[in-house]
Formats: C-alpha cells, structure tokens, sequence
C-alpha cells in the first residue's frame, strides 16, 4: 500500500493524470483531486461511491473482466480503455492502466489504477481515418474516372490531326465534346468530395 500512498503523493497535483483505488466492493476507497474535478461535476468527491456511477454502462463489462485478471497477475499492470460521463450528457475517452492492490499477507485490497484523458487522440485519429478514406476515394476516381475520358481525349486528338474529311472530323469533334464533358463531371466529382471531407 505504501508505494501506492507514494504515487498519489506525486500525482496529488497533476493535471492531466488521475489516480484511483478500488476496494474490493467496488466503492472508490481513494480518488485524485483531478478526477473529482473532472468526473465529480462539483458533487464532492467520488471517495466512499461505486466506481461505476462514472462509467458508460457498457465499458462497465471492461472492469469486471480487467479485474481478474490484475488479481490472477498481481504485479502487472493491464490496460483499459473506458467511456466516462462528462457532465454535458456525453462521454470522455480515458486511458488505464491497472494493478492489483495486496496486503502485507497478499491478501486482495482492491485495484489501483492510474488514467488520462485520451479523447482529443481518438477524435484526431478518427479525423485522419476519415480523411484517409477520403484520399482513397478521391485516387480511385482520379486512377478510374480521369483515366478514361482523358484517354479518349489524347486518343480523339490524334485521330483529328489525321482526319481526312469534314464528315469525319464533326464525328470526331462530338466525341472530344463527350469526353470532355466526362472528364468535366469526374473533376468536379473530386472537388465537392474534397470540400464536403
């Protein structure tokens, strides 16, 4: 226990990591002055409540199968991922890591876990996922769409020079307004799925 007293002594002020302890009957036994500030919405404090009234119902799951396990490896630590309510209606993303807390006999106190808000990370990662998409979608069109209509235009382009008569050349002339036109549609196509991503 003492070395966990030595972590919430040094994390006592940090503004950007949360320390918790849980006891063995899922009530918060300690809580950082930064996780009553960002989960407690001004209530006091967290201490002597059951971990889950910060919990999104269903990351509470997460904890009933983290928890074995840091009892079945009291000496590592095992990571979570969890959805915590934000007091607007909605849910911040935090990162865990957790570890079984023994006593002097390795008997079971509860577990010791120490978080982070992640949420500007997954928003940022699930931006760049997107906006990859995007760039996929918009190089196959280019790869696709563009290939054929410019095709036509440098294939049509050599068969005008060689046209013999006016005939053949309006044929050929209406076929370079087609495939103009197609090329016209498929870069305006890429434009509105760059503004619109």
């Amino acid at each position: 226990m003492h070395r966990y007293n030595q972590i919430n002594n040094f994390l006592e002020t940090s503004d950007f990591f949360y320390t918790i302890a849980i006891g063995m009957d899922g009530v918060y036994i300690y809580v950082s002055p930064n996780y009553d500030r960002n989960f407690s919405f001004g209530k006091g404090t967290l201490k002597g409540q059951d971990f889950s009234v910060t919990l999104h119902p269903q990351d509470i799951r997460i904890c009933e199968e983290v928890g074995p396990m840091c009892f079945g490896h009291p000496n590592r630590l095992f990571p979570a991922t969890l959805r915590k309510h934000d007091g607007k209606g909605g849910f911040v993303v935090t990162q865990w890591e957790m570890q079984a807390m023994l006593d002097e006999q390795g008997q079971p106190l509860g577990i010791f876990c120490i978080g982070y808000n992640i949420t500007e990370f997954i928003d940022t990662r699930e931006k760049l996922d997107q906006a990859e998409t995007s760039l996929d979608e918009i190089s196959f069109i280019q790869s696709h769409g563009v290939r054929k209509p410019l095709a036509n235009i440098m294939g049509i382009s050599k068969l005008l020079r060689v046209a013999d008569d006016d005939a053949e050349r309006e044929k050929l002339m209406n076929m370079l307004d087609t495939s103009a036109n197609e090329l016209d549609q498929v870069i305006k196509e890429i434009s509105n799925k760059g503004e619109h991503d």
